[in-house]
């Protein structure tokens, strides 16, 4: 949006006008945390579903036969990766509509508090049915945190880096993975499954520091009305930035965008809305599909693909890892350069072609192949993350600020419904006799499809500020 003569400035000018700044690194971490929480939530069951259905199913109760005990607890084994999921798909549809019409800030932080509060009834379910029950609950509040994350990042950082930083913040939910990884591996073994959970609950306390240091969206307060709220959250912009913004910050000096006359969540399903859409939940449900599938079979899955080498399967799993935060990076930096559009098509198909690689790869003997595997694995998951998370910027990109994050939500919410089935998928076809090499090779379908469906968006908002965006979908 040009800048105009009188003084009048848009928030967007606003922010861009500080570059990345003090501010802009401070919501990195202060929003990225809250993000890790997701990845830690989900990963730490992979780590500990073996040592929670020992708990609540001993050995003992199946006269001491450990095959008896496995056949009789597959199923809800499989089904401990779920529980969670189905709580944060149910959750996402309603952050959407609660942030869209509350605000950014007051819904994630009240979603970090009770995901943190109804975590630790879990550290002391008495039965596998009460434990079950509580993953749900606080998967609802986890469910509210997440989609709120992305508009954040879109609503407070500068146009030129707006798709890094939305890219670069997902990452965090990587660090959640290492960090349950590590938890799940280390804490276990000093101590029991219980501690991990109580680890998991300290979002309680970290909801406190997100409240006090997080200002409301400017963007939202502006098409809200509340011009003063924007007033003070820009305020508070330029002071942790340490320089000034060069508008006088006044409440008639904030130009607001076009606001929509209708601003439903609904809205996301219908016009020029409706096909893009489409197009997003098809591919965040294709690369949810994929990861969320490898991530709740992964050390099951490395320790077989190794002959049973623990250290070298963990070694693989940390490695995917560290490659899916470099792919976050990446990914961004090639949005801004080649265009949203043609960077998720590219990663699908990147994606595509390594999981069938990966899936020849580890035909070799485990043996005698650790460095093909680790390089199959690295880039795998390099490639995995780096199409899903492409899909970000054009989530929180593709609609206005009235209703951007019910737009958010809504693919989110259907996107990671793939979180349920896929590990019961995986896990059925792994129990049914299915050998590693096709259970890697199958998740090129989803991905494959993911690239089909990039076709059906538009060319994305690449080098356009928020404003510029909402009066583009006003006109």
């Amino acid at each position: 949006m040009a800048e105009t003569n009188d003084g009048k400035f848009t928030i967007s000018q606003a922010i861009d006008s500080l570059g990345v700044s003090k501010f802009t690194i401070s919501i990195f971490f202060l929003v990225g945390i809250a993000m890790m929480f997701d990845g830690y939530d989900y990963m730490i069951i992979s780590y500990t579903n073996t040592q929670i259905i020992n708990d609540f199913f001993p050995l003992a109760m199946f006269g001491g036969d450990v095959q008896a005990q496995n056949a009789a607890t597959a199923a809800m084994k499989g089904a401990l990766s779920s529980w969670s999921t189905i709580g944060i798909v149910v959750g996402s549809f309603f952050a959407g509509p609660l942030s869209d019409k509350f605000g950014r800030k007051k819904i994630l932080t009240a979603g970090t508090f009770l995901y943190g509060l109804f975590t630790i009834p879990c550290i002391f379910a008495p039965n596998y049915e009460m434990f079950a029950v509580f993953r749900v609950i606080a998967g609802l509040f986890l469910g509210v945190c997440t989609p709120i994350v992305t508009t954040l990042f879109t609503e407070f950082t500068p146009t030129k880096q707006r798709s890094f930083f939305i890219t670069f913040g997902m990452a965090w939910m990587i660090v959640g993975w290492v960090v349950a990884a590590l938890v799940g591996t280390i804490v276990v073994q000093v101590t029991t499954w219980h501690m991990c959970y109580a680890i998991g609950a300290l979002p309680v306390l970290y909801a406190f520091i997100f409240g006090k240091f997080t200002p409301e969206s400017a963007h939202w307060c502006s098409v809200k009305g509340n011009a003063a709220g924007a007033v003070k959250t820009l305020e508070r912009i330029q002071k942790r930035a340490g320089k000034p913004i060069p508008y006088e910050i006044k409440a008639e000096n904030i130009i607001v965008p076009p606001v929509s006359a209708k601003a439903s969540p609904a809205e996301v399903w219908k016009g020029k809305y409706l096909k893009t859409t489409v197009a997003l939940v098809i591919i965040y449900f294709a690369g949810n599909f994929s990861i969320y599938g490898v991530n709740a079979w992964l050390p099951s899955l490395m320790l077989e693909a190794t002959g049973g080498a623990v250290t070298a399967s963990y070694m693989l799993a940390m490695a995917q890892n560290a490659a899916s935060v470099v792919a976050n990076c990446t990914t961004g930096y090639v949005s801004e350069a080649i265009g949203r559009r043609r960077n998720l098509a590219f990663g699908y198909m990147f994606a595509t072609c390594m999981c069938l690689i990966t899936a020849a790869v580890v035909q070799l003997p485990a043996e005698t192949s650790f460095w093909p595997y680790l390089i199959a694995f690295v880039f795998m998951g390099f490639a995995l993350n780096y199409g899903i998370t492409a899909a970000q910027p054009m989530m929180s990109e593709s609609y206005p600020t009235e209703f951007r994050n019910s737009g958010v939500a809504t693919i989110v919410a259907l996107g990671k419904s793939a979180g349920i089935l896929s590990p019961i998928v995986l896990g059925g076809l792994k129990a049914a006799g299915w050998a590693f090499t096709p259970l890697i090779g199958i998740l090129a379908i989803p991905m494959f499809v993911g690239f089909l469906a990039t076709f059906l968006l538009p060319k994305g908002a690449k080098g356009m500020d928020i404003d510029d965006i909402a009066s583009a979908d006003n006109n």
